[in-house]
């Protein structure tokens, strides 16, 4: 189905990259994040929601998010769409080294529902911006994963889970964004009218 109202799912960093830090992947606080973003994925095409890809790229570092070692792509089971928005940044939103904001406001973008990895950083931080530029924002949080952060140098270690919590009391409480779920997400916007 072709795009047909103002919503966007907006896919952040749900690259192979992450898998490929196999110590840190196995820690993810999510490990059903792929599941729920393949829900969302379906369920955005099937209402005629518009649906974004985003993924980081770190080039010259030689690492898992070098361009050259292959790994950054979308993983192979969420099957972006050559129809759909497809941006590379380089930056922690996904809207400081990128077109996205041209490329959704081309379409008539005006509400993002954002999944993906790391909860408290690439996707939070793109929350707050999407916010800050105007779109009204829906965070799934159970459709977005992280990995702990150890203690170091002024600051306390925290668990993944810790951080999804935090992420929803700063999005939702100071209002950048409404907190969903997926089965929320999935079951809300079934019954709720496409735009014209």
């Amino acid at each position: 189905m072709s795009p047909t109202s103002d919503t966007a799912l907006l896919v952040v960093d749900a690259q192979e990259s992450f898998r490929q830090r196999r110590d840190d992947w196995a820690a993810t606080a999510n490990p059903r994040v792929f599941d729920n973003i393949a829900l969302l994925v379906a369920h955005a095409r099937s209402v005629g929601d518009s649906v974004a890809w985003v993924t980081h790229s770190e080039p010259g570092t030689g690492g898992v998010f070098d361009p050259d070692s292959g790994f950054v792509r979308v993983v192979a089971e969420l099957d972006p769409r050559a129809d759909e928005i497809q941006v590379t940044k380089t930056t922690v939103s996904a809207f400081t080294s990128t077109d996205l904001q041209q490329q959704l406001a081309a379409r008539g973008i005006g509400r993002l529902v954002v999944c993906g990895i790391r909860t408290e950083q690439c996707c939070e931080t793109t929350a707050r911006i999407a916010g800050d530029i105007g779109f009204a924002v829906e965070f799934v949080t159970d459709a977005t994963t992280t990995s702990p952060i150890p203690a170091g140098p002024g600051y306390a270690a925290l668990a993944g889970d810790e951080l999804m919590r935090r992420t929803e009391s700063v999005l939702g409480g100071r209002e950048f964004a409404t907190i969903t779920s997926t089965a929320r997400r999935v079951r809300d916007v079934a019954i709720r009218p496409l735009s014209a």
